[in-house]
């Protein structure tokens, strides 16, 4: 087991008709809600915000996109600071609690472009504004962890950014604000969540068992409750479980002691900025090549995760690292999302701009930094189908 800090200041207020605790948890001050596209008006979640909030000074931003642009946020940033706002609030899913957490941290930057704050993937950020959220989709993790992705829209860059200064104080989870969800933000968010723990786990053994059982549950689990939530969307058990895995399988927990690797996801943003795909179906395309290309480096673990989540113990080693390849092929298939370049209208003229981005930036990606630009191209071919 590597060594490992654990740190973890947020408070999480989880279950149905928890909304209300915002009239006791939100410090006085003003208040400036943050959210979307305006789905939380339609699903009833703004109304019971608001009136939770009355008495509060409340003042709104809207507009945060599915993947926040910093232009937008840069806007948010000058509202805040002309209006003297002192609590910020999102309202919404991931997108909108990631733009909150830059904007946060953009208000008090004190250096030329708050650019730099994601090109040094937050490590100059000395102050943030406190702020909290209220989750309407379980995908990203951003509801109880520190990081955040935010693209630049005008030259299609994509970057992330973490802090300690950039967890929310609560957050509160009502798995019954997920009940109007449509099935393409459930499945992305099954997807994203999946991978989330698949990036923490799927690397090599440092013989960290609980890190690995408490991976290996959060993968069943979700697996299962895939299945429960297609067949009764409106379980509440089968949304709170959904919500609860999206949050543990990333606020830490399981990253306590164990490499990580990333690789899916630093692929995934290169191709959701240049051609605009949903965060989770670049991830439930890249990963299964990631697995098959990088298959001698993380062996040991795919059989084991074959092993334990998917119950295969007969063939070979190969035979059997590649069928835990095909059941998560399958998985993904099997709820609606794609696994192939073709299925999203891209071909192998997708692959040379991502693997040109790599190398001038100079990455070199995965648990042991050996996923090069070349190897890039590799997993991007092999994903390429028919």
């Amino acid at each position: 087991m590597d060594n490992f800090v654990c740190y973890n200041p947020t408070k999480v207020v989880f279950g149905k008709g928890t909304i209300k605790e915002l009239a006791t948890l939100t410090p006085k001050g003003k208040i400036l809600l943050i959210y979307g596209g305006g789905s939380i008006k339609k699903n009833g979640v703004y109304t019971q915000v608001m009136e939770t909030l009355k008495g509060s000074e409340v003042f709104e931003f809207s507009g945060i996109e599915a993947n926040p642009h910093y232009e937008t946020c840069m806007r948010c940033v000058k509202y805040i600071k002309e209006k003297g706002i002192t609590f910020l609030l999102a309202v919404g899913g991931g997108s909108v609690i990631d733009a909150t957490k830059f904007i946060a941290s953009a208000v008090y930057f004190e250096g030329a472009n708050p650019w730099d704050i994601l090109e040094k993937r937050g490590r100059n950020i000395t102050k943030a504004m406190p702020f909290a959220s209220v989750l309407t989709l379980p995908a990203t993790g951003s509801e109880m962890d520190r990081a955040a992705v935010i693209t630049k829209w005008v030259t299609k860059e994509k970057r992330d950014m973490s802090s300690d200064l950039c967890y929310p104080v609560f957050s509160i989870l009502d798995p019954e604000t997920t009940y109007t969800l449509p099935q393409r933000q459930i499945t992305n968010g099954i997807v994203d969540s999946f991978t989330h723990v698949m990036e923490q786990y799927l690397t090599y053994p440092v013989r960290n068992q609980i890190a690995d059982r408490f991976a290996e549950s959060i993968l069943i689990s979700l697996i299962e409750e895939a299945d429960n939530v297609a067949s009764n969307p409106h379980d509440y058990d089968t949304r709170a479980n959904l919500m609860w895995c999206a949050t543990l399988a990333l606020n830490g927990l399981i990253a306590c002691g164990v490499p990580q690797d990333w690789s899916t996801h630093m692929i995934g943003h290169e191709l959701t900025a240049l051609h605009g795909l949903d965060h989770g179906v670049t991830l439930s395309i890249v990963l299964p090549g990631t697995m098959n290309v990088m298959r001698d480096e993380k062996g040991d673990k795919i059989l084991q995760y074959g092993q334990r989540v998917f119950g295969i113990i007969e063939g070979s080693k190969e035979q059997r690292i590649t069928q835990a390849i095909e059941k998560t092929q399958e998985f993904f298939h099997k709820i609606g999302s794609p696994i192939y370049l073709s299925e999203v209208g891209l071909d192998q003229s997708c692959i040379a701009p991502i693997v040109k981005r790599m190398k001038d930036r100079g990455w070199a990606l995965g648990e042991r930094g050996t996923i090069t630009p070349d190897k890039v191209k590799a997993i991007l071919t092999d994903r390429l189908g028919k």
